[in-house]
This record gives structure tokens, sequence and C-alpha cells, in this order.
């Protein structure tokens, strides 16, 4: 008996020093990448763009990771954004080819499989990523204008969502740094921050998003960030 109990705590012991190491652990190089890819894109300089492309393929980022990186944003930025990170990337990917760089292509997008409509799927997706039930009624601008309500779950949650060629914490990565660096989006940033924390991502990363907004795009930006991922972090 007297062994088990040891077993046990050791036990305990384990999983708590496993949950304080993730707690501290940083973002990596390569989710640094896709925020700072995400938060330039965003913002259209191209030229910065350009440095940070080159450093997140150096830093084992996929060539399709960064195509996804930059076609997922074009939900929160627009089509303009993202179609001339896509160029930059291009050019970038032209120019490393032509050093003798051969880079990693990585992994396409699984085949979807679920024969749920795509509304469905998509509703499904929304629901595991915030942790509620979206059964109930629609209200807001989901009553206002249905039709985005479709567009957001059949297209934004399932066309664009279900691709695992990102990882949820990846997407949202992309996501609220993109918000963070266009601006005056503060419910959105709020939503998807609560969503980073939901999907894996720790209240420390968080703070060292802020950081990368800050020395990538500028301290005005990082302090409407800053204010926001705190209020997020006192609600937990």
């Amino acid at each position: 008996m007297k062994t088990l109990s040891i077993l046990i705590m050791i036990v305990f012991a384990c999983a708590e020093g496993n949950s304080q190491t993730d707690q501290n652990q940083n973002l990596s190089r390569q989710q640094q990448a896709i925020v700072k890819i995400g938060a330039l894109t965003a913002k259209g300089d191209l030229v910065k763009l350009k440095t940070e492309l080159n450093q997140g393929l150096d830093a084992g980022l996929t060539v399709n990771q960064i195509k996804e990186t930059l076609v997922h944003l074009y939900a929160y930025c627009g089509f303009p954004r993202s179609i001339r990170g896509l160029q930059t990337f291009m050019a970038v990917l032209e120019e490393r080819k032509a050093k003798g760089i051969t880079d990693t292509i990585g992994a396409e997008a699984s085949p979807i499989k679920d024969e749920r409509s795509k509304y469905d799927r998509g509703k499904a997706v929304l629901a595991e990523l915030t942790k509620t039930s979206k059964d109930g009624p629609k209200t807001g601008y989901s009553a206002f204008a249905p039709e985005i309500d479709v567009f957001l779950k059949e297209h934004l949650f399932a066309d664009i969502f279900e691709r695992d060629v990102l990882t949820y914490s990846e997407r949202e990565l992309v996501t609220v740094s993109v918000i963070a660096s266009i601006g005056e989006a503060e419910p959105m940033l709020q939503s998807h921050l609560n969503i980073c924390l939901n999907v894996g991502l720790t209240p420390k990363q968080l703070q060292e998003f802020v950081e990368i907004i800050k020395t990538t795009i500028g301290a005005k930006e990082a302090f409407a960030a800053q204010k926001i991922v705190d209020q997020v972090l006192r609600q937990k």
C-alpha cells in the first residue's frame, strides 16, 4: 500500500512538472515566423516580408505551410494582401532556387471524408474552437445578415480551417497577427485570443506574440493588442 501511494505521488509530481513546463514554453521558431509573416502580409510591408519569408523557411517551415499561411489570412485582411504575399513568396522561392537552396515542399491538405454538409462541419469546427455550442438561435451580426453566418461556417471554418496543412494553433496565430496588425477590430481579436488559449497556446506565448508585433509592426499596434491580451487573461 505504501508503495502504491509513492507511485501515485510520483505520477502527480511528473504531471505537475510537465504542466509547468508547457506553461513556460516559448513560441517555437516556426510559430514566431508565422506571426511575423502574417503580420507583415496584413500590413503590406513586402520588403520586410521578403526577409521573414526567408527566415521562416530557414526556421523549418515548409513551402506548403507558408503558402497556407498566406492563403488563410485572406479571410481576415482580404485577397489583395494575400495575393501580394503569395507573389512575394514566389519571388523568394525563385531566388533561393537560383542560389541552389532546395526547400522542403511539405504535406498537402488531406482529403475531407466527412459527409456532413459544409455548414454542419464548419459549425462543429467553430464549436470545437470556442468550446461553446452553436445550436442556439442566431444573434448579433449573424441574425442581422444570415448570409455571413453561412459564409463563415461553410467557407472559413469548413473550407479553410479543415485543411490540415496548419494546426488550429498555427491558424490562430496567423489570425491574431493579422487582426492586431490591421487594428480597430478589438472584439474579433478578443474572440480569437480566447480561441488561442482553447487550442493550447499559453498566456506566456500570447505575451510573446505581443512582443513580436511590437518589434515587427510597431508600438501602437502592440499596445492595443496588449490591452486585449490583459483583458482576456484576467477573465481566465
